[in-house]
């Protein structure tokens, strides 16, 4: 009899071939799906030709997304755009999207039913962790990992171990899956779950929207994170009926599996919440950051650019206008979000309130375009990395936090909540 396993362990056994594994096993394993970006693929797509392989394991498994300096900011970045378009089309990619069509990756292939539970996914880019939001194991990997992916559809893992986040009851008004998570690496630090699998449980988790749940396992490699796992449930089943691509698998972790760490969250206890420079782990309440001056507020990302993110800023500056010191840029983090926001109004109370709004893109998130910083100046985003230069000059600032927060912040000038406005 198998011993019993979480549910990291019994995917990575699954696609190994194996009944079992154990936390520090070596396992070679089959993959779903294989993602790359206009910045990483590149890359991945040059170290295919040194292997010396004519064709990618599988067109319709490798995933090419060129999000991150698109539409194009400048020669360089149309050059790496082009590269990824031209082994598209010479490699018969069926999952690639042009400029027009693409969206923020990690929002995107969910929304389009291509990613899935049960899934064994890599993807050149740290937040591919997403995905475990619909009970799949996907996790970053570099460039060159990548492109032996794309050739061999085949990748080695060493089986991490697993911590349980244990988090019940219900969630104060206001408090977002961005809370959540913001409160968990402020407390387990950002190497917290260095290599380790994160799995959220408990009644908390199971009464959010899958947009929250995105934004939780988005951020699990802000903890050092391997995985960011949620089982798969009603809320699950009801998101991938109709729109996943494949029949999906739903794998449950043993009663009896052992975790290295257990945390028990009363969700009471978690409050709006926002990361001060530089670390994502810096948290503070916001009640205790008025202080801080904005000039700049980014609501978007792979983190929080879906629609419920969409509804919750809008909610707050619906009547209101951006404060006369501050820049708001709104991303939709793809183009089916975009329409949603101009079918449900919210584009008009966007630009009713003052905001820029941009076509998808992961854009300032990473220092891009469409919103860098200049010397001395601090944003509130709602994006997941608040390192030093992380949005432009190395003596800027990034402060994270939720949509409505960022939101709020955007009226008032300085950090705070909604509430403040009233």
């Amino acid at each position: 009899m198998a011993r019993p396993m979480t549910m990291a362990e019994k995917i990575l056994a699954a696609h190994a071939g194996l009944d079992e594994v154990v936390p520090g096993q070596l396992v070679e394993c089959d993959l779903d799906l294989v993602l790359a970006n206009d910045v990483t693929a590149p890359i991945a797509i040059k170290k295919v030709a040194e292997i010396g392989v004519d064709k990618v394991f599988d067109p319709e498994r490798v995933l090419l997304v060129p999000d991150h300096y698109t539409p194009n900011k400048d020669i360089a970045a149309a050059e790496q755009a082009k590269i990824v378009r031209d082994f598209a089309k010479a490699q018969g990619i069926t999952h690639y999207w042009e400029v027009g069509c693409v969206g923020v990756e990690h929002a995107l292939l969910p929304e389009q039913g291509v990613v899935t539970a049960g899934d064994l996914i890599i993807g050149a880019d740290s937040h591919t962790c997403t995905y475990g939001a619909l009970g799949a194991f996907s996790t970053g990997v570099g460039s060159t990992d990548a492109g032996v992916g794309f050739a061999t559809g085949k990748a080695w893992f060493k089986v991490p171990e697993s911590i349980l986040f244990k988090i019940e009851g219900e969630l104060a008004p206001g408090v977002t899956g961005k809370d959540i998570i913001l409160h968990i690496i402020g407390m387990i630090g950002v190497d917290g779950a260095l290599y380790r699998a994160m799995e959220f449980t408990g009644s908390t988790i199971a009464n959010l929207p899958m947009d929250e749940r995105l934004t939780i396992s988005n951020m699990a490699i802000e903890a050092g994170g391997k995985a960011g796992l949620i089982p798969v449930d009603d809320v699950t089943r009801e998101y991938l009926t109709g729109r996943s691509e494949r029949p999906w698998v739903e794998y449950h972790s043993d009663e009896g599996a052992e975790y290295c760490q257990v945390y028990e969250i009363d969700a009471a206890s978690i409050q709006p919440t926002v990361a001060w420079p530089h670390l994502p782990s810096n948290t503070k309440l916001v009640a205790d950051s008025r202080e801080v001056k904005i000039d700049q507020a980014v609501i978007g990302s792979c983190t929080n650019g879906r629609l419920d993110d969409m509804r919750q800023a809008a909610a707050v500056l619906k009547g209101h206008k951006v404060h006369p010191d501050v820049r708001c840029i709104i991303i939709p983090a793809t183009q089916l979000v975009y329409r949603q926001c101009i079918e449900e109004g919210l584009m008009e109370i966007f630009l009713d309130a003052n905001c820029a709004i941009s076509a998808p893109t992961c854009g300032p998130c990473l220092g891009g375009h469409m919103g860098i910083l200049a010397k001395g100046e601090r944003a509130i985003a709602t994006t997941n990395r608040n390192f030093v230069g992380r949005m432009g000059h190395p003596e800027s600032e990034v402060y994270l936090s939720s949509p409505a927060v960022a939101a709020a912040s955007a009226v008032l000038g300085h950090i705070g909540l909604p509430e403040d406005l009233d």
